[in-house]
């Protein structure tokens, strides 16, 4: 399949929106306590970055929308029972345990970010709270920044078995899920 066949799935919105967050989640993770500033600046990109994917998952084209991958926890372990019994469904845009991981990854970069900006707030007298933590004791900072960097390792947890999903629906069903990120294109 080239670049010009096959269906078109994931719009540029979706497919800038992930790539930008791979590069933001390494920067960020990569510089966790050497480059304080930079570590800043890549946590807030991802901020934006999750708020467009919020945003993007209410209005967006019909793949990049919550309510066409979203399911129940049943279809999810069903899903992945499936998986297991090498006789999983074949979905265009998120299958079911997918769609998972993409709740999952949004919901623990938010609690990364907020516990981030909290610690920053905290310990650094800087970000949109430093005024909520600027009062608060010590240990709220400290609790705050331990949270964060459990989040951020949970997080990156998370994007393992992402990829270890991608590798398996791949080889499952003979196509390059990677390659359909980048181009846009899925075979039908």
């Amino acid at each position: 399949m080239n670049n010009q066949t096959g269906i078109k799935v994931w719009g540029l919105p979706v497919r800038v929106f992930h790539w930008t967050l791979v590069v933001a989640f390494f920067l960020s993770y990569l510089t966790e306590d050497d480059f304080l500033t930079l570590h800043t600046v890549a946590g807030y990109l991802i901020c934006g970055l999750v708020l467009f994917r919020l945003a993007w998952g209410l209005v967006g084209d019909r793949h990049a929308r919550f309510s066409s991958f979203v399911k129940r926890p049943l279809p999810v372990i069903t899903y992945l029972g499936d998986i297991a019994a090498f006789r999983a469904e074949r979905h265009l845009g998120h299958n079911p345990a997918g769609g998972a991981m993409v709740v999952a990854l949004l919901m623990m970069l938010s609690i990364t970010l907020f516990t981030g900006m909290a610690a920053y707030g905290a310990e650094q007298l800087s970000g949109p709270l430093a005024g909520l933590m600027s009062g608060l004791p010590y240990a709220v900072g400290k609790a705050a920044e331990g949270i964060h960097e459990f989040s951020a390792n949970f997080t990156l947890l998370l994007v393992a078995l992402h990829l270890v999903g991608v590798l398996v629906a791949s080889l499952q069903h003979r196509e390059n899920l990677v390659r359909s990120m980048i181009t846009g294109r899925k075979r039908p």
